[in-house]
């Protein structure tokens, strides 16, 4: 509501401050002041309570479901020993161990790192046929042996790299690889933990250590409610616990059962286990062990009215509204609400389009 002055009532008011400043300008005179300042000050501040204003924007809305996640190197893989005898050799904990280096010693017989899938099931000789002689020889080429063909077939040629293979290790050259000599991993690994000392006896299918990627990776737990959030490969939003934001790719899922023992017995409960991965790794650098959050895409509203959350009003009448500033006047509309993402929400009201502006409290 407006309200409007009389005409004489107004002229009185400046009449008498005429004569105020006028008395006060000769005393501020006398005192150095300049009353000018006054005036100047007075107008600056009428100008900051002007209310803050925002544009309807018309754009495409989704929500962010953010998750609490640890970050570390994702899956901890354990590794078993194939051979018998004493251990002789053994790595630290964080070591990092690529192609053909060696991940423990058995008899000071070193047991060495392949890269593949497949593992190691037997031993490999003369005449051996199979995908295993094939990602067998591929490793022996990458380590720059030469004289066989890389293919599904353990030669006579292959024996001959083998054996030259095995006198660089110190090895006996038999031209055989015995099972239990090679350990296969999809890549370099970082050693997580050993379970084992030096001297401790060595048995075949007994745990040495447990092993890791060389990546940092935010591991999330989401609720299988909200699997709908999770797509291998989608694009997520991550914040380190100083606030820096950065991008990311939900690189795995899988699906779990954690267990809890309670009074009435053991309730199981099942969740997605997801890992995440930084698009620009170096986010991660200097961070050990640290909680991050992680944002999935939720719902989607596409071409929709949009203000900032502040922007909403309550109604007396209940709902929400919004003040349309036009000029030097405002008027409050009535509107609905749609999704809440990142601090707009989504409004449609009659009369409402995209530009217009509408008054943000301070």
């Amino acid at each position: 509501m407006s309200r409007k002055r009389r005409k004489g009532g107004a002229g009185k008011v400046v009449a008498v401050t005429a004569v105020v400043v006028a008395a006060a300008g000769a005393t501020a005179a006398a005192l150095g002041f300049d009353p000018r300042t006054f005036f100047e000050e007075a107008e600056a501040g009428a100008a900051q309570e002007t209310p803050a204003t925002a544009e309807v924007v018309r754009q495409t809305l989704t929500e962010t479901v953010t998750v609490s996640g640890d970050l570390g190197y994702g899956e901890v893989i354990g590794l078993d020993c194939l051979l018998s005898g004493t251990y002789t050799a053994l790595p630290k904990a964080g070591d990092v161990i690529e192609r053909g280096g060696e991940l423990f010693a058995v008899d000071d017989k070193p047991v060495t790192l392949l890269y593949g899938s497949l593992p190691a099931y037997r031993s490999l000789t003369p005449g051996a046929e199979g995908a295993d002689v094939e990602q067998f020889e591929k490793n022996l080429s990458k380590l720059g042996y030469e004289g066989f063909t890389v293919d599904d077939e353990y030669t006579d040629a292959t024996a001959e790299a083998v054996e030259e293979w095995q006198d660089d290790l110190g090895l006996t050259e038999t031209g055989m690889v015995e099972l239990g000599q090679i350990a296969y991993a999809p890549s370099a690994v970082r050693i997580d933990a050993v379970g084992v000392e030096l001297g401790d006896p060595a048995q075949p299918g007994s745990p040495v250590l447990d092993y890791t990627g060389l990546d940092k990776v935010v591991t999330v737990e989401v609720e299988l409610e909200d699997q709908a959030l999770v797509t291998v490969g989608e694009a997520v939003a991550i914040t380190l616990p100083d606030g820096t934001e950065s991008t990311g790719t939900i690189a795995d899922s899988a699906t779990l059962v954690s267990e809890e023992d309670t009074q009435s017995g053991t309730e199981s409960t099942t969740y997605l286990e997801v890992t995440v991965a930084a698009d620009d790794p170096a986010v991660f650098d200097g961070l050990d062990q640290a909680a991050v959050d992680v944002g999935f895409a939720g719902d989607t509203a596409e071409d929709v009215l949009t203000v900032p959350v502040e922007a909403l009003l309550g109604l007396g009448e209940g709902g929400y509204g919004l003040e349309i500033a036009n000029g030097d006047t405002t008027e409050v509309i009535a509107v609905d609400t749609g999704l809440f993402a990142d601090g707009s929400v989504e409004v449609s009201g009659e009369g409402l389009e995209a530009g217009m502006a509408v008054v943000v409290p301070s």
